[in-house]
């Protein structure tokens, strides 16, 4: 298993103002408007695949049969806009461990990729990437009545630019009990693989259970960033700096 811890950044001198910001944001909806991953809010905020494509609110308890069993999945009011959650979902998360590991992953990419677009575009493009993210779930399986939240659809369209724009950066990862250094391709690469074959249950079957896990989403989002980074990449001059990464710390292994 590797798990990144961080990344050989080549633009440390700019600030990573939405970088930040989203970080912050995510993590004061989760503690002031959650009540750390529960609540009325939560359930009322979170984008719900039915309620996005019949624009009905669900209010109350609502029965969904899952192996011959009847289970009940709690909703709320939410925003009379009901289409609302489909942004609000994105800045919500089911507990410490989705939020701590989603800011990860944005605190370690977010900032390569903001520089590279600028403030902006990067917020812009954040937004579209959490958007169809939610769009590629929802299609899969319309008429769920199971809530999704989380970040991860947009970082994944993070993910997906990085891997575009950066794929010879070196991340620092965790492989099994060492630290390692790989180029992002790889650790981006085996994350995308990953999502794959851990959620092809639930993309065939739309109405399995894939582990409570949205991977269309996080499929969905991982192209529309990649799509959008090779638009953008276009239009965008890229930045050569005179020294890229030719110094790796000696308590890393350094793997291809």
């Amino acid at each position: 298993m590797l798990f990144p811890l961080s990344d050989d950044d080549r633009l440390l001198h700019k600030p990573s103002l939405v970088t930040n910001a989203l970080l912050v944001i995510n993590v004061a909806v989760f503690f002031l408007l959650q009540g750390m991953g529960g609540g009325t809010f939560t359930y009322g905020w979170s984008a719900v695949p039915f309620e996005l494509t019949t624009g009905t609110d669900l209010i109350g308890p609502q029965s969904l049969s899952v192996g011959g069993q009847s289970i009940e999945i709690p909703h709320a009011a939410g925003p009379t806009f009901i289409w609302m959650t489909a942004f609000s979902a994105m800045f919500m998360h089911g507990g410490f461990a989705h939020l701590g590991g989603n800011m990860l992953y944005l605190w370690i990419f977010g900032d390569n990729v903001e520089h590279r677009f600028g403030h902006g575009p990067f917020l812009a493009f954040y937004l579209v990437s959490g958007l169809v993210a939610t769009g590629a779930q929802v299609a899969l399986n319309p008429g769920s009545i199971i809530p999704t939240l989380g970040a991860s659809g947009a970082i994944a369209g993070v993910l997906g630019a990085y891997l575009v724009l950066f794929p010879r950066n070196r991340v620092n990862a965790l492989f099994f009990v060492w630290l390692v250094s790989v180029p992002a391709v790889v650790a981006i690469g085996l994350w995308i693989i990953a999502q794959f074959t851990s959620g092809w249950g639930s993309l065939v079957a739309p109405g399995s259970s894939a582990g409570g896990v949205a991977y269309a989403a996080h499929i969905g989002g991982f192209v529309a960033g990649a799509v959008l980074a090779l638009m953008m990449r276009m239009f965008i001059k890229e930045e050569r700096p005179d020294n890229v990464f030719q110094r790796v710390d000696p308590r890393r292994k350094r793997l291809w």
